[in-house]
């Protein structure tokens, strides 16, 4: 047990101290709101898949594998998908502003037959609708392919750099392979539960900036985040050096 909870605690400092990998989540958090839970939640099973992998490599061909120059390529690499996620959530912002309101068809029955109501609706404003079932919008589908995005992100964090290896290297001086596993396990649990935590404060400030009559203010959140994931990727690049 005290290794399970070793493990969750190592986690849990590696996730929350590495600026790298609060920036890459961030964007994606915020614009998921209140179901930002599951961004976490994805970059944290990737992330541990992506350690897993590079740990079990570098294990069996340390002595083959260029470990020190993959790493400084693969950190480089990070900074730059920072920026990139950055500049992708910026521009996000200012497209969804210029494309304005989508409009949505609505057949109503009265005395003189059927006719058409369109109502518009502001991208960025919550909305009810009398029969959900029947009127679905597209932000579940953005909502998997933010999901998608997030695990493949986590993926390749797990797989950049040699810091990551550090973090399970005690795995190494355990005296048995159960002790070894218990320490992994809870390794796992600890990064995916802090990147929850961490998405979900992040969704809740999300939800409440983006509320009826306050999305200028959501719409700078979500600069902010990209700003800071461009400055923490930019800077990122320059320790390679």
């Amino acid at each position: 047990m005290i290794n399970l909870i070793t493990g969750i605690i190592a986690a849990m400092v590696h996730v929350l101290s590495g600026p790298d990998h609060l920036a890459a989540v961030t964007p994606l958090a915020i614009e998921s709101k209140k179901r930002s839970w599951g961004i976490g939640m994805a970059w944290g099973i990737g992330h541990t898949l992506g350690m897993l992998l590079i740990g079990i490599l570098f294990l069996l061909f340390r002595d083959l594998i260029p470990v020190e120059k993959i790493s400084e390529h693969s950190e480089m690499l990070v900074g730059v998908m920072l920026v990139l996620i950055g500049i992708w959530a910026i521009a996000k912002v200012y497209f969804k502003s210029n494309s304005g309101t989508h409009v949505h068809p609505h057949v109503h029955k009265n005395e003189q037959g059927d006719f058409i109501h369109i109502h518009n609706h502001d991208h960025e404003t919550d909305h009810t609708h009398s029969n959900p079932e029947a009127h679905k919008h597209l932000h579940s589908k953005q909502y998997r392919q933010n999901i998608r995005a997030s695990l493949g992100i986590g993926i390749f964090h797990g797989l950049a750099g040699v810091s990551h290896l550090l973090a399970i290297l005690p795995t190494l001086a355990l005296p048995s392979k159960w002790d070894a596993t218990m320490y992994l396990s809870g390794f796992g649990i600890g990064t995916i539960t802090a990147m929850i935590l961490f998405s979900a404060i992040l969704g809740f400030v999300s939800q409440k900036t983006s509320a009826k009559g306050r999305t200028k203010a959501f719409s700078i959140l979500r600069i902010i985040g990209g700003v800071v994931a461009i400055l923490i990727g930019i800077w990122w690049i320059f320790q390679t050096f």
